[in-house]
Parts: C-alpha cells; structure tokens; sequence
C-alpha cells in the first residue's frame, strides 16, 4: 500500500491536538460542577449524567478524523497498466556561439544572455522534445531531439564561444543543420528558435529559410545584441579584458545586431521576429504562439498505475460521526423512565 499524497498525514497531529482540547475542556467542566455543588448533590441534581457517553463521543469523533485523514492521503493498493501518451512539438534551438556573442552590451555577455533566455524556454514547456543546433562559421548539432530536459542541460552547460574553432556566422548553414534534425518523413509539428546577433553575409540566410518552410518548419528569431554596435572584448586567462578584436588595418571590430535579416527569416517561415529583453517578454509570446500549434502524438510510455481506495476510510469515518452522533450523554434507563 502505499499514499498519493503522504503531506496529508501530517494532518494527523489533530488528533493528539483535539485530545488535549478534550481533556482540558472536562477538566474545565468538572472544576465548574464542582464549584455549583459537592460531587455527591451534584449526582442527585442530574442523575442521567453519564460521563462514559460523553467520553465515548469524544473517542469516536477522534477515530473519524483518523479516517478521515486517511481518507485524503489517497491510500492505493492494486494496479493496472496504462499506456500514457504524450503531445508535443518538436523544437529545435539555434544558438550562434561565434566570437562576436562575447560582446558585453547584454549583462554578463550576449551568450550568457542567450543561455538564459534558453534555459527560460525550457521552463515553459511541457511533453515538447527539444534538441540544440550551435553554430559560428560551421554548425553541429550538440543536443539530438530529446524529452529529457536534465540531459539538455547538461549539454548546455558546456557551451561557450571556443566550441566551434572555425569562426564567422553562418546562419543559413544552421538553418540547414536544424532543418536535417527534424523527422523528414512530417511537414509540421516543427519549430527552431534562432538566437544570434545576425550577421552573415556568406551562407544566404534567406534561401535557407525558404527551405525551412517547404519542410514545414516554422522559426522565431531572437536578435541577441544591438544595433548600435558594441566591441568583441578579448579576455585574459584570468576572465579579464585585456583587449578588443580588430581587424586587418588596426581598427576595433564593431559587431552590430542584424535584425532585418531576423525580420526576413522569420517572415518567410510564417514565424516572429523578438529583440531579447532584460524582462524575457518575448519568450512569453513565443510560448503563447507554440501553445497554439497543432501538437502530434508522441511515443507512448507503459506506466504502472496504482488504484484510489479513499473510499473505505471515508466511509469508516462517515459511519464513526453517525455513531457519534446517536451517542448521548445521558444514561439509557433514564430516557426509558422519562418516557415512560
């Protein structure tokens, strides 16, 4: 046997509780007879007084409280199999992890920000496998599709920008890559969540998403960054700025968000295009619009299941406080010689 909600014992300090209250409350009751007459007139004055009565009431009321609290522990015994099945959608995370999301006007860093706003995902959804892309001038997937959610973010913990030794930002690549992670066989329950500061101006970003929409994939685009421009920082083995990227003439690279590449992406795949918040609203609407999607069946799982059997120390309890109930306090004989 065992109990659906064991919290609910803890109820059961009532009784020791209640049996206190009992006792305080008779000795109460004896302190005032006392005080209206000596116990021997008192005898006299009220001879049907049965103080077993009263004793048995307070004895039954207390063993229906026990079953009672019993009764809302939910204990089970005996079980069946069921297939449990899941619904869900098949998403995939896209996040850029070029030298360029080490740019510090998002706090900590724009990566940082970016796993943050990830981990934020994660925390909405429900039955939903989730896989990661990751990407600089090359892509991989880092995280197969997966229902396990502690997995994934054990693969999330190793993320930084020296996964990828080849540098740039090739989204249309990623785009690719998280296209060919999906089921190819469906044209929908598919979703990729682009996160980057969006330049790419070599792997056509556009025409991958058009091969995104044919294949039924829908991608919300998450600009990491500013459009103003912000510097790479180049950062000692102590975590300390020790510089700034620059280019071949000597000048500061400025790496700026692209968002009307974003913009575009999103567009073409009937998606939404967000610019990353310190507040994360945007993963609030995007949850919303994933919440509406028409979600598919996942793989059922065979689960054990335990049967409810509340119902016999509820009715034990029910038929304790009738009993209670019909218990005087008055002796038996004195109500035949009233009647009579």
């Amino acid at each position: 046997m065992k109990f659906a909600r064991p919290d609910m014992l803890l109820a059961l300090v009532l009784v020791p509780a209640l049996t206190l209250m009992f006792v305080w409350a008779g000795i109460a009751r004896q302190k005032a007879r006392d005080r209206f007459a000596l116990p021997a007139k008192f005898a006299g004055l009220s001879p049907g007084y049965s103080k077993t009565g009263r004793v048995a009431r307070y004895v039954l009321f207390l063993i229906a409280v026990i079953f009672f609290v019993l009764a809302a522990a939910r204990p089970q015994w005996g079980t069946h199999a069921v297939m449990l099945k899941r619904q869900g959608l098949d998403i995939v995370i896209v996040l850029d992890v070029s030298n360029s999301m080490n740019a510090e006007d998002m706090k900590p860093n724009r990566l940082e920000k970016a796993k943050q706003e990830i981990r934020g995902i994660l925390e909405r959804l429900s039955g939903d496998r989730i896989g990661l892309v990751l990407f600089a001038g090359k892509s991989f997937v880092h995280c197969p599709l997966t229902l396990d959610y502690s997995a994934f973010n054990i693969f999330m913990d190793v993320v930084d920008t020296d996964i990828i030794p080849a540098q740039g930002t090739a989204i249309g690549d990623a785009i690719r890559t998280a296209n060919a992670a999906f089921d190819q066989s469906e044209k929908k329950y598919k979703v990729a969540i682009l996160m980057t500061d969006g330049e790419d101006h070599e792997s056509d970003p556009v025409k991958a998403a058009e091969e995104a929409h044919e294949l039924g994939v829908k991608v919300f685009t998450i600009g990491i960054g500013s459009v103003r421009g912000e510097p790479i920082p180049i950062k000692n083995r102590r975590g300390e700025i020790a510089g700034y990227k620059k280019d071949e003439s000597g000048e500061v690279v400025m790496t700026k968000l692209d968002e009307a590449t974003l913009q575009r992406v999103a567009d073409i795949t009937d998606g939404e295009y967000y610019r990353a918040t310190a507040g994360e609203l945007e993963l609030d609407r995007i949850y919303d619009e994933i919440l509406g999607m028409e979600k598919k069946e996942l793989e059922g799982k065979l689960m054990t299941q335990y049967e409810d059997r509340f119902q016999y120390p509820l009715a034990a309890g029910l038929f304790f406080i009738v009993i209670e109930f019909f218990v005087g306090d008055r002796k038996i004989g004195q109500y035949r010689r009233r009647s009579a």
